[in-house]
């Protein structure tokens, strides 16, 4: 028998992840230097002073294994969020928690459900948990939490809920995430993935990890990969019900975070300057590029993350081909069901200038 039979199925059948193209990679294909990434949601200013100087400091170890445990950034975030240490699951950035999450609650003959535009790493984790992917139709570019609540079965044991959305920047109010809450039998899991709550201002929108107490079926997932700037370092964690992040923790990779990572999250989560100043850029970036797709009468959706989504009025892959050409990386989202679409980060002001300067002119 040829070694291609011995595999499984389910994975000949998915398509890997397309992360945005990388700098290096554009430059090698077209020449240029001069290069402006906006496709990853990351954090322009990159990570700030007191994380560069923890890393400093980790680096004197780097022969040695990490804490396997995490136990310096647990107790951290245990006093940060006000939850007992054994709530928290620590993963190779918050894609980890997500899979592991899947993989304790989805088994062979049971359900994940999944918004059809949000993250791709949710129907990905129950397709190689063995589970049935059970899609809803989006509501305005948005969760339909009604219609996943329809779709809840026997079967179901997790439901994927990004919250802002990612590709589309889309959020559920706290009454809309806790009359959901409240109408989810407890045996479904009911993961709240809060990867760009630090940028959120609305003040109807909902803190996770204060719903925990109410409902011991609630995963709430965050990141240091965006507004703490270590997208490169992957980093992030879960909060959920002692029991579940026990659960988590027996499947966890040994070593899964290393010790700069680490090192690097604890000194992020103490820099409350860092975050309030990169959320006020982000602010004012997003006014930036708001205006400017507003003046190119291009309608963008509404997001409240650090990225907005915007209707190309056509085909959107040649418009993001222009951009490339001109030393500007966006992100197309065709993989989300989006192929009019493209999505376009945050940067800095000279960034979002010459975004908008490429975009009027290949448009």
């Amino acid at each position: 028998m040829a070694p291609a039979a011995n595999i499984n199925a389910r994975v000949a059948g998915m398509t890997p992840y397309q992360p945005g193209k990388p700098i290096e990679e554009l430059a090698r294909e077209l020449g240029i230097t001069d290069i402006v990434k906006l496709a990853s949601n990351e954090n322009p200013r990159g990570p700030g002073p007191a994380v560069r100087a923890a890393l400093e400091r980790a680096a004197a170890d780097l022969s040695r294994y990490p804490d396997g445990s995490g136990y310096r950034l647990k107790a951290a975030l245990s006093e940060r969020l006000g939850v007992p240490a054994e709530q928290i699951t620590l993963g190779n950035g918050s894609n980890d928690v997500l899979e592991l999450a899947a993989r304790v609650a989805v088994s062979p003959g049971t359900e994940g459900i999944v918004d059809e535009h949000a993250f791709v790493v949710y129907p990905l984790a129950v397709v190689a948990a063995h589970g049935t992917l059970v899609t809803v139709p989006s509501s305005r570019w948005g969760h339909d939490l009604g219609g996943m609540r329809s779709r809840i079965t026997d079967a179901t044991r997790i439901v994927f809920i990004a919250n802002p959305n990612n590709p589309t920047g889309t959020w559920v109010s706290e009454a809309e995430i806790t009359a959901f809450l409240d109408a989810v039998p407890r045996s479904v899991w009911v993961v709240l993935d809060e990867a760009y709550c630090e940028y959120v201002s609305e003040p109807e929108y909902p803190d996770g990890i204060r719903l925990l107490a109410r409902y011991p079926n609630l995963i709430v997932t965050r990141t240091f990969s965006k507004i703490h700037g270590l997208a490169g370092l992957r980093i992030g964690y879960g909060v959920s019900a002692p029991d579940f992040a026990d659960l988590m923790n027996r499947i966890r990779q040994p070593f899964n975070t290393s010790s700069l990572a680490l090192a690097a999250a604890e000194a992020a989560l103490g820099d409350r300057e860092f975050v309030a100043t990169s959320k006020a850029l982000n602010d004012a970036g997003m006014r930036e590029l708001t205006d400017g797709l507003d003046a190119l009468g291009i309608e963008g959706i509404p997001s409240i993350g650090n990225f907005v989504t915007f209707d190309c009025g056509r085909e959107a892959m040649p418009l993001y081909e222009a951009l490339l050409r001109r030393g500007v990386i966006v992100r197309p989202v065709a993989n989300y069901g989006m192929p009019r679409h493209l999505r376009v980060s945050v940067g800095l002001p000279e960034e979002n200038e010459r975004f908008l300067r490429a975009l009027r002119d290949v448009m």
